[in-house]
């Protein structure tokens, strides 16, 4: 290239150059690290998942795949399920599979739940008031699926990577399809919501050449799989000495459809995306405007405001919530605290879940508590003694547990008329001062339970025969009554013999079906229910079995202790006894099928007299009627009342 052509490319660059606004040394407008504000999320994308609609099925399924960085994390589950103007919720059949161990604290309220798991792996924070199965060893996804497919239609599946907490909205989620297929980074939309146990990566810089301390706060929504309209909730907490709300600046990118909703607690200036608006005017949507989806566009949409400091950037992926926690306004960028280490930093004991794991077991005037030395090992736990108060008591230490166990009268129990206590006591080589733990346990000796049938709902006398088709009112209770016992009715059945299904009454401490009703306890604090006996089984049963089991919790203790009470009840024909009038019986069916025999018969001769007496006389001919056998009227109807069902009632029982 001679002079005079590089001379006139340099001048062609330069001119070019003149026409932005910025210059080539300008386009990287600061280099983005590691900073200090706090940004949570909670989103509905996962890895891989599912959700299908079952609308007629009685079980639903529902399955999570978790994996876990950790060898002990924590997590929170939450079920949900709407008010469904009264009707009973469907059993759920949770399926957990799990790479780690991990402490659950789950929260099902008024749902019958089956939980599937490998016990090995989920230890519970509290007691769960739910039926479990252990979960068969699988090694892959497919069979789990296979297997969980035997049990009910898959209603949802999900992964999740390192949750902190997860809810699970168990309403059917609208146009979805009938069948379950795991489909690769889906949006689960309403039916699962979860948040990471990690924050997310938060960045900041300085805006090289603005002047002042106005600061930028920039988030970016990434775009999900499925592109439909979602409003994302920004909660910003910002602590600045100053109101003025030019101090700081909100900038919101994210997909077209996206929209915002602002919950802060500081004055600033709004630059968004689509629309947004604010908590406290949800009603008034403003315009927003349109931005750069880079890196570089949004810091230069920043520069462009005045804003001297980025004091945080922060990319995620298509969230419901997002919250912002910065520790300081205006006073410039505040690096990340944690200094850069090419270790890891080790953690220390985890005191509080190795407590959680303390709890005992009472048996035969025994107290025991066994320690997994393994769990104790994932919890990073050294234990150098393990006793009770008496420190002479001292745990065996045999094989992969460590066992801690005494009789109630040694070790300095404490016994009373109804509970037996002591104290735990756990040193450890990483604490200089012992952990100690309240330990009690129930002296079942001194309980009595009572379960009475009642036939009306004053329950002023019990008794031990009811008709069928009669409606049962079932008292169940315990005494002596202890102040700090709870006492709460797990489950209830009726075993009406070998050749019937057992009728189930009550489970997980809800009515089983909408012929059942728990009822508000006695004065006393009684538990008490009622339910229907349907009218007519076969073969008709003469006696039955009621039982309940009672859970008992001390306020000191997360295991439940329980106890089954029954009581054998003699079931007879209401035909037997001239009470037809409590329920529409074999001889009620029959009296109603002669009485619409014999409508019938008299309405048909009525319209054939009538023909016969309107019709043209010249066209009457002989006509020769054949009776049907009476004898198939009543096959026929015997055979449609001869159906069985376990449930106590049903309504084919009723016609």
């Amino acid at each position: 290239m001679d002079r005079g052509m590089l001379s006139q490319a340099v001048a062609l660059l330069l001119a070019l150059c003149s026409l932005g606004p910025t210059s080539l040394a300008e386009t990287v407008y600061c280099d983005l690290q590691p900073v200090d504000p706090q940004v949570t999320y909670i989103t509905s994308q996962v890895s891989e998942g599912c959700v299908a609609q079952s609308p007629n099925a009685t079980l639903e399924v529902h399955i999570l795949f978790l994996e876990f960085l950790k060898e002990v994390s924590v997590l929170e589950l939450t079920l949900q399920t709407s008010k469904h103007n009264g009707t009973l919720p469907r059993e759920v059949l949770l399926v957990l599979s799990t790479n780690k161990t991990i402490f659950l604290k789950l929260q099902a309220p008024g749902i019958p739940l089956h939980l599937a798991y490998n016990p090995n792996l989920v230890i519970f924070q509290e007691p769960a008031e739910v039926n479990t199965t252990q979960l068969p060893p699988f090694t892959t996804k497919g069979e789990l699926l296979n297997w969980a497919d035997t049990k009910g239609p898959v209603t949802s599946a999900a992964e999740l990577n390192n949750p902190q907490s997860i809810l699970l909205r168990l309403d059917q989620a609208p146009r979805s399809p009938s069948s379950c297929s795991l489909e690769p980074h889906k949006d689960m939309g309403h039916t699962l919501e979860w948040s990471p146990n990690a924050q997310a990566s938060v960045r900041g810089c300085r805006l090289e050449g603005v002047a002042g301390h106005k600061e930028a706060h920039i988030l970016r929504v990434l775009p999900g799989p499925e592109a439909w309209p979602r409003t994302v909730t920004v909660k910003v907490e910002l602590s600045c000495a100053s109101r003025d709300p030019d101090a700081a600046v909100l900038i919101l990118q994210g997909p077209p459809y996206v929209s915002w909703l602002i919950d802060a607690n500081h004055n600033m200036q709004i630059w968004t995306t689509g629309e947004y608006s604010f908590k406290i005017f949800p009603e008034k949507n403003i315009p927003g405007f349109h931005l750069p989806n880079t890196t570089q566009g949004l810091l230069g949409e920043a520069r462009r405001l005045n804003a001297s400091v980025v004091a945080s950037f922060v990319e995620l992926p298509l969230a419901s919530v997002v919250s912002l926690r910065a520790p300081s306004c205006g006073s410039g960028l505040q690096p990340s605290p944690t200094p850069v280490q090419t270790t890891p930093p080790k953690e220390g004991c985890n005191q509080e879940l190795l407590l959680s794991l303390i709890q005992p077991k009472c048996s035969d005037d025994v107290m025991t508590l066994v320690l997994n030395k393994d769990l104790i090992s994932t919890l990073r736990c050294t234990i150098t003694s393990l006793t009770f108060w008496d420190s002479s008591c001292q745990a065996e230490d045999r094989d992969d547990q460590l066992v801690l166990r005494s009789g109630y009268s040694s070790c300095g129990m404490i016994v009373t008329e109804n509970v037996i206590s002591n104290e735990v006591i756990v040193n450890l080589l990483s604490s200089s001062s012992p952990q100690q733990k309240k330990v009690q346990c129930i002296n079942m000796d001194s309980l009595s339970f009572q379960l009475g049938l009642y036939l009306s709902p004053h329950f002023l006398h019990a008794s031990n025969t009811i008709e069928l088709g009669q409606q049962g009112f079932v008292q169940v209770s315990v005494s002596p009554s202890i102040p700090e016992l709870t006492i709460q009715l797990d489950s209830c059945q009726l075993n009406l013999g070998p050749d019937m299904e057992i009728v189930e009454l009550i489970q997980s401490q809800a009515a089983k079906s909408s012929c059942v009703s728990l009822l508000s306890p006695s004065p006393g604090g009684d538990m008490r229910f009622s339910f229907l006996l349907r009218g007519y089984m076969v073969p008709m049963p003469t006696t039955g079995v009621l039982s309940c089991t009672v859970a008992l919790r001390l306020s000191t203790w997360s295991l439940d202790v329980q106890r089954t009470v029954s009581t054998r009840l003699n079931i007879v024909s209401p035909g037997l006894h001239g009470c037809a009038d409590k329920g529409l019986v074999l001889p009620a069916v029959l009296g109603i099928t002669f009485g619409a025999f014999l409508i019938g018969a008299l309405l048909t001769a009525a319209l054939w007299y009538i023909y016969l007496h309107t019709r043209h006389p010249g066209k009457r001919e002989p006509v020769v009627a054949v009776a049907a056998p009476a004898s198939s009227e009543s096959s026929s109807t015997n055979h449609s009342i001869g159906s069985t069902q376990s449930t106590p009632c049903s309504t084919s029982s009723m016609a």
